[in-house]
């Protein structure tokens, strides 16, 4: 796969993947450069991003770096293990797309596997299963339950072990769930023709001249810095210390779309800073009004506030000083029931944390997320927090003059 392979509109997709979801393809339209296709029967596909070599997340592990958190990991785990013993009905083929199975089934299989029933157990059971539907490790539509396409993402060599676990985890069995989670489809076939396209030499061009030693610390470093909850440093990662590795490195992201972040002598990536390029205005379409609302408060309260007082670095967009619950309630006119819904939706996203605050009850803070803003969005993150907090303020007057003028050059880096 050569440089100009690598197209223009390669990295926008990267990103809209990144921040969407899998990227839905029609008839018969090829996958962007560097993902995999994922083929329904009619057709119709799904373009999934892949990392080069074959690496995958659990590349951290091996580094002693800790990916971005799961909210409940274990009960996600548990429930995404029970969805696959039910949807996984044919051992000899790959897992994916498998079989449509009940909700119902898979919240037995679930019990069955935990040996417990209560109804705390089955309210995380539900809400592990938004997650993973969210997160698309799961389809979960009209009471049934499907393998959503990340689990396709899962290396052929990693399929024997995956079976051996399906053969030792309980089944459903004849234990009936309790009603009223989702209506129970009546019936839903086996996607026939589906199958899965992998690209081949992703980022060859680039890792090909190196030897295997360096092309695999290149990887590493990929999969670091794009997946890593915090920042890592360059000690642990030779190809982030290395002038002519991080350029190498560099261009691995900016073909999706991303850029080295640099935090001292850690690294992480972000989006790109063109607006009118793949991070702009397609890098953040997920979010809604309420979740942007919300997410405006926190910061308010967990960061603009505190450095005013002095309490925070003028640069700094994490906090030790947490939005509390009660305070965001007071200061929206969203129904609890949103606010709750779009807090969800931010902490799925890694853009807030929830915290404990000694014996209070706790509240919100900027989440890891924004560790990858570059300093471009740094600053513009800046100026909107002063619009909002302070909109009638001679700083807000100034930042909406500024604007006014045209964006500014931002100064060539070395």
């Amino acid at each position: 796969m050569t440089a100009e392979a690598a197209a223009p509109g390669a990295g926008a997709a990267h990103v809209r993947a990144r921040s969407a979801g899998p990227i839905p393809l029609g008839p018969g339209e090829p996958a962007p450069w560097g993902m995999a296709r994922l083929g329904r029967g009619d057709g119709t596909g799904l373009a999934l991003p892949v990392w080069p070599d074959g690496a995958t997340p659990s590349l951290l592990a091996e580094y002693q770096v800790a990916p971005v958190a799961v909210e409940r990991s274990g009960e996600t785990r548990r429930v995404l293990a029970a969805a696959l013993k039910c949807c996984w009905t044919d051992l000899a083929a790959d897992p994916w797309p498998g079989s449509p199975a009940p909700v119902d089934d898979v919240l037995a299989a679930y019990r069955a596997l935990i040996g417990r029933s209560d109804d705390l157990m089955r309210n995380w059971a539900v809400g592990a299963l938004r997650r993973l539907h969210d997160s698309a490790w799961l389809v979960v539509a009209d009471g049934t339950v499907r393998l959503g396409p990340r689990c396709a993402a899962w290396p052929a060599a990693s399929h024997a072990q995956l079976r051996e676990l399906v053969r030792r985890l309980p089944g459903p069995g004849e234990e009936r769930a309790a009603p009223g989670v989702l209506p129970v489809a009546a019936e839903a076939g086996h996607q026939e023709g589906a199958g899965v396209e992998f690209p081949e030499g992703v980022d060859e061009d680039l890792l090909g001249p190196f030897d295997e030693r360096r092309r695999s610390e290149l990887v590493a470093a990929f999969m670091a810095v794009e997946h890593a909850a915090e920042p890592v440093h360059e000690a642990r990662f030779p190809a982030l210390r290395d002038p002519v590795l991080r350029r190498v490195l560099a261009e691995m992201l900016r073909r999706r779309g991303r850029v080295l972040v640099s935090a001292g002598q850690a690294w992480t990536s972000g989006y790109a800073d063109d607006p009118g390029g793949p991070g702009g205005a397609a890098a953040g379409a997920p979010l809604g009004e309420a979740e942007r609302a919300v997410l405006v408060l926190v910061l308010v309260h967990s960061v603009a506030i505190p450095r005013a007082e002095g309490l925070l670095p003028a640069d700094s967009w994490l906090s030790p000083f947490p939005a509390q619950t009660e305070e965001l309630r007071r200061h929206t006119r969203l129904p609890i029931g949103e606010l709750e819904a779009a807090l969800r939706t931010l902490r799925h996203a890694g853009l807030v944390a929830q915290v404990k605050s000694g014996e209070e009850a706790g509240g919100y803070v900027p989440g890891p997320q924004f560790h990858r803003l570059t300093p471009a969005a740094r600053r513009r993150l800046q100026e909107e927090l002063i619009l909002a907090a302070g909109p009638h303020t001679p700083l807000a007057a100034a930042v909406r003059a500024r604007r006014s003028r045209g964006p500014l050059r931002e100064p060539a880096e070395d």
